[in-house]
């Protein structure tokens, strides 16, 4: 994917290549967590490893799914 020319001429990333960057920035915070942005929901997901399991979790927002990784962590 190639992004678009913004108005100063600087190459723009496209919201795919946004999306792409925030799921690796979100893994390389938590690894060993899945993250994805579901295009078909248009919600941010991750799974999560825990003692008693993984547990999936679904948010409105990257922040929202970096905080909820984070509750689910300290639970358990």
């Amino acid at each position: 994917m190639t992004g678009q020319r913004g108005a100063a001429g600087h190459e723009e990333p496209t919201p795919a290549e946004l999306r792409a960057a925030t799921v690796r920035s979100l893994q390389g915070q938590f690894p060993g967590v899945r993250v994805w942005y579901g295009m078909a929901t248009g919600s941010w997901w991750a799974l999560v490893p825990l003692r008693n399991g993984p547990r999936l979790l679904e948010a409105s927002t990257p922040q929202e799914i970096r905080d909820a990784i984070l509750r689910a962590r300290s639970l358990g």
